[in-house]
């Protein structure tokens, strides 16, 4: 059975038949589900928008291909997913192209790859609101004031997630096996 917050069964099985009506308002009543869900994954609200925008259409595309009519949600849900990771993937190989031409040795450029793993994965483990002003404010470099308001924060609590997120990623990657002991730190 469907997701009586999306549409009929009748209704999908019609867009899978290829009834433009039908397609339309499969795709239209998606629109905020979709948007939602890629507003709490991406890492901008642009990116999100993006990242809707694209499953939309690939909906609209290819809803001939669901084969379940109760899986259109899972199926929505995993294409937002998938497109969000894709954004910010390329947003961390635009950073590596940045820094690229430094590498002096094949050995060099694992590691500095590696470490960029690393810094990648810690960032995906933090709480959804650090992950946002972490990435909005260090990856993307957006003023401060911008990030509190695009997140709906005061700037307090903006320079409060932000600290907490720095200092998430900073243990986690104290704590990660190869990484060098942060001098600051005790000893075992």
């Amino acid at each position: 059975m469907a997701d009586r917050g999306w549409a009929s069964t009748q209704l999908i099985e019609a867009a899978q038949a290829g009834d433009r009506e039908s397609i339309t308002a499969v795709v239209h009543g998606a629109h905020s589900h979709v948007r939602r869900f890629a507003e709490h994954l991406c890492a901008s609200p642009q990116d999100a928008e993006d990242a809707a925008q694209e499953a939309l259409i690939i909906l609209y595309r290819k809803i001939g291909t669901l084969r379940a009519t109760g899986a259109l949600a899972s199926w929505m849900f995993r294409i937002v997913r998938n497109e969000c990771l894709r954004r910010a993937r390329l947003l961390f190989d635009l950073h590596d192209e940045v820094g690229g031409g430094l590498t002096t040795s094949a050995e060099e450029e694992v590691i500095r790859r590696l470490e960029a793993e690393l810094v990648a994965q810690a960032i995906r483990e933090l709480p959804d609101v650090q992950r946002r002003v972490l990435i909005m404010r260090d990856v993307l470099g957006h003023p401060g004031r911008r990030v509190a308001e695009t997140l709906g924060l005061s700037n307090a609590a903006m320079k409060s997630q932000l600290h907490r997120a720095r200092a998430r990623v900073r243990l986690s990657l104290a704590g990660r096996p190869g990484r060098p002991h942060d001098p600051g730190t005790p000893s075992a």
